[in-house]
């Protein structure tokens, strides 16, 4: 008695149940045959999806449909002429990805893709089932050339653009590129040890300090005030851009390096003539090196 009753509040539910176009149902199959895939969807009339409305692969087939498996559709119309509600599957599916693909925009996910097919200035991806599409500008940090090589490779990239109403998706493989550009420098900064003495080549003056170039990509700031022990009103009184420089790292912070060439200075020894004269010895290193040399021995994961 109380499956009847259960069946008839089903009834009654589906009998006030309104459905509009656009709306998106779920069902369960209840049968398939070389035309179309058939579910009950909880309503006064059964739904029906029309294999073209099914996929748009060319290899489908309906006959890999299982009956009693449950899928969503977009509602095309409440009535196809026959009594039974017309449905897409394709559409529901297209939708699902479109906020899937949002949320790989929205959280920087990167996506690694297949290269299917070049087209003017770009080639084309696929994700989530939608044609997406990545500029030649956006296929490397520099420039292609020739972006046929592209094809059938496979790409890292992320979502930069995605527009469903103009049915528009842009990805990018140059930010993921960029971002562990930045990734692999910043390991490579917080490798550094405050207190390191290093060898490195001046490479601009400011008014207020000097960048050096400290080799590996990576270049630190020699504040004024710690570019010589005596008071100087311009870096350019006692440095040159290309100058050789001693510097001693003073500080490593929010990806900065802060150097000093007067404390790196005041470390050397400082021999007098007699002792230089008297005193013989092998030299066993230096108290200073380059950042390839530090980094040598620090393993960076890619």
């Amino acid at each position: 008695m109380s499956e009847t009753m259960a069946d008839f509040e089903k009834e009654l539910e589906a009998s006030f149940r309104k459905l509009n176009e656009g709306d998106v149902v779920e069902g369960v199959i209840t049968g398939v045959d070389e035309n179309a895939v058939y579910l009950d969807i909880n309503y006064h009339a059964q739904g029906i999806v029309k294999k073209e409305d099914y996929s748009d692969d060319p290899s489908f087939s309906l006959q890999s449909v299982p009956v009693g498996d449950t899928v969503k559709a977009v509602v095309l119309s409440d009535d196809d002429g026959e009594g039974n509600v017309s449905l897409s599957v394709k559409e529901a599916s297209k939708a699902m990805a479109w906020e899937t693909v949002k949320k790989y925009m929205e959280e920087g996910t990167v996506l690694t893709l297949k290269v299917g097919g070049i087209v003017n200035k770009g080639v084309i991806v696929y994700v989530e089932g939608l044609r997406g599409f990545i500029p030649a500008s956006h296929l490397d940090i520099g420039y292609v050339e020739d972006t046929n090589t592209y094809l059938g490779k496979t790409v890292d990239a992320k979502v930069i653009t995605a527009d469903e109403e103009k049915n528009r998706l842009v990805l990018s493989v140059k930010e993921v590129l960029y971002d562990r550009r930045r990734e692999e420098k910043e390991r490579k900064i917080n490798a550094i040890i405050p207190g390191t003495v290093l060898t490195g080549k001046v490479e601009s003056l400011m008014p207020y300090g000097a960048f050096v170039d400290l080799g590996d990509g990576l270049s630190g700031l020699v504040h004024i005030s710690q570019i010589a022990n005596k008071r100087i009103e311009s870096p350019g009184e006692v440095l040159k851009a290309g100058q050789e420089v001693k510097v001693k790292v003073l500080k490593v912070e929010n990806g900065k390096i802060s150097l000093s060439i007067k404390a790196a200075q005041d470390e050397e020894p400082q021999d007098t003539p007699e002792e230089k004269a008297s005193v013989s010895y092998k030299d066993e290193g230096s108290a200073s090196t380059g950042l390839g040399a530090l980094l040598a021995g620090i393993k960076l994961d890619n």
